[in-house]
């Protein structure tokens, strides 16, 4: 069994619960409600641009040549799929620039992203690339789940392409490699540390798309007299 399988055979009951949630349920019949789409898709855009640094901070302590290609060119597509998927929907939902920077990140979206820098900033790389595989991978079965379960017709065909399509698929397979090369050389506590980030951002993809779902916001507290 590769290292990455052992890391997902740990979090199988979490990533079953992810496959069967409301959000990802009615996105596939595309029975979501487009506002809670459009909250989500928002939240999504603030992530990817935090994902994006976190995969270039990576990018500079990479073993190799081609491993410093992988990730730059990651971080560089993780800027394209905002630039084009989320353009797509914001422009359908009519959210301009102006908006979408009025839009501050939930703080499950705020706490993913810099949970995602700092352990880039100061973990060491096998620890940082179990962190960000959640994205890479997670969203690859779910895509793939949904787009099996898929309606015709649905308004959020775009998304569920994207996700499922064979471009996106080649670059988790690649995400995959790289964390089984890198884990390779660990050491015993090192792979501990995998296991527990891989995990920790596991359950914040559960928790980004059940706040997004829910169109969670920051609580504050009641000043009124």
């Amino acid at each position: 069994m590769r290292f990455t399988e052992t890391m997902w055979a740990a979090t199988d009951a979490l990533q079953q619960s992810i496959l069967t949630m409301p959000f990802n349920r009615e996105l596939a019949t595309g029975a979501l409600a487009p506002e809670t789409f459009q909250h989500y898709i928002i939240q999504d855009a603030h992530y990817l641009e935090g994902f994006a640094r976190a995969l270039a901070l990576a990018a500079t302590r990479a073993p190799d040549a081609d491993a410093i290609m992988q990730l730059s060119g990651a971080a560089n597509d993780a800027i394209a799929v905002e630039r084009q998927l989320h353009g797509h929907y914001m422009a359908l939902y009519r959210v301009d620039a102006l908006s979408f920077a009025a839009t501050e990140p939930t703080p499950v979206c705020d706490h993913y992203v810099s949970y995602l820098l700092r352990t880039a900033a100061i973990a060491d790389l096998p620890e940082v690339l179990a962190a960000l595989l959640p994205c890479f991978w997670v969203y690859l079965r779910v895509g793939q789940d949904i787009h099996a379960n898929a309606t015709s017709n649905n308004p959020y065909r775009a998304w569920i392409d994207t996700y499922a399509g064979e471009d996106f698929a080649k670059g988790v397979e690649q995400m995959l490699e790289l964390t089984d090369r890198v884990a390779g050389t660990a050491s015993d506590v090192s792979r501990v540390r995998m296991h527990q980030a891989f995990r920790h951002s596991t359950r914040l993809e559960w928790m980004f798309w059940d706040s997004a779902y829910h169109r969670r916001q920051w609580l504050v507290p009641d000043t009124a007299p």
